[in-house]
């Protein structure tokens, strides 16, 4: 299911990127990447530059919808680690069992306080309480 930003009555900003869409609110990004592609810190670089332009050190979520199929390169994930010390909570938006298994594949590799769902508002509501509620980073 295609995100729809309605779903949040707050103002947002969309960019139409060459890696997918990107839905940027005042404390948390919405992500809808492109079928077939593969993510990696390089390929992230178009939204990296949103990111720390729209938050800089202020704390942030980021909502994964996992609409399309997608590659992640896993060693790369570190590079982000680092890069997002601001980054409090990370939910993904999964519609298949699959995708909930590749999830478990990745939780391995990725140290994030990430978390499952499977409809938008519940994955917004918790962004937001995480961010209300946590005041230190949690990638260490």
């Amino acid at each position: 299911m295609n995100y729809n930003p309605k779903i949040s009555p707050k103002p947002y900003k969309s960019y139409h990127l060459s890696i997918g869409k990107v839905f940027l609110y005042e404390n948390f990004i919405v992500t809808e990447f492109n079928e077939g592609v593969e993510m990696n810190f390089e390929s992230f670089n178009e939204i990296s530059e949103i990111i720390l332009l729209s938050y800089r050190n202020k704390p942030f979520g980021f909502i994964a919808n996992r609409t399309n199929a997608y590659a992640i390169k896993l060693k790369d994930v570190l590079a982000c680690k680092k890069s997002y010390q601001n980054l409090k909570a990370y939910a993904i938006i999964a519609y298949s069992d699959l995708t909930e298994n590749i999830i478990e594949i990745e939780d391995h590799f990725f140290n994030f306080n990430r978390k499952v769902f499977t409809d938008f508002s519940n994955a917004i509501q918790w962004v937001e309480e995480v961010l209300e509620t946590e005041p230190s980073p949690i990638l260490s």
